[in-house]
């Protein structure tokens, strides 16, 4: 892996939300290791592949021989389960100093969740949505394909090249780097699936705004 940069140049900002901004894995993993169970599967196996897709992926992974219809169903079960369950919800750390420090800068919200479920978790966390957001609805195919953030760029206005993501999951770094963009990996997983940077929380990275150009800076470490 190549040296972490201090800083990245970028002039608008891709974010995942769960894992990234957001901490949900304690609803993540009550709601999967049920829907495992009913379904005879190790949950301990289905955690290990749910991070970073939406739902229908995720079921598609594990259950190879079941109809694509059946997932969409369940996923739409998963999900009113995951948008009641909002115990735990918390914001990952640095995310509402950094979220303030975007205020006015070019970024969107690329998530495999669905609004109602973002909105729900966004607000848990009392973080701020933002104005731009690419939601399950608006994509044809899940993380690790790169539809969303390309639609996030193309929304923004900006060239895949001018954009940085914030991921930290492997379907969503993946994601990021097939949509030809830098990726900034938070958290605990995003160090294995080789980020272009990596840092534990949001506590590590400084956004600054160069009013002259629009370029933003993000000073890691």
């Amino acid at each position: 892996m190549p040296a972490t940069p201090s800083v990245l140049t970028a002039r608008a900002l891709l974010l995942d939300m769960d894992g990234t901004l957001v901490n949900s894995d304690a609803v993540v993993e009550r709601c999967w290791r049920r829907w495992a169970i009913r379904h005879g599967l190790d949950p301990e196996e289905a955690l290990k592949v749910v991070h970073g897709r939406q739902g229908y992926a995720t079921m598609a992974v594990l259950l190879p021989d079941r109809p694509m219809e059946e997932n969409h169903a369940d996923n739409r079960v998963m999900l009113a389960e995951e948008t009641a369950d909002l115990d735990g919800v918390v914001p990952i750390a640095g995310a509402p100093a950094f979220m303030a420090a975007l205020a006015g800068l070019p970024h969107a919200l690329v998530t495999s969740a669905d609004e109602r479920l973002a909105r729900a978790r966004m607000g848990a966390a009392g973080l701020p949505m933002p104005g731009v957001r690419v939601t399950a609805e608006c994509v044809g195919a899940s993380k690790p394909d790169p539809e969303g953030f390309l639609k996030g760029a193309a929304e923004l206005g900006f060239a895949p090249a001018e954009c940085v993501v914030f991921e930290d999951s492997e379907a969503g770094i993946l994601a990021g780097r097939a949509a030809g963009m830098r990726v900034v990996g938070v958290g605990p997983r995003a160090g294995a699936f080789a980020p272009d940077v990596h840092v534990p929380d949001l506590t590590h990275v400084r956004v600054e705004a160069d009013g002259a150009d629009g370029t933003v800076r993000l000073h890691v470490g």
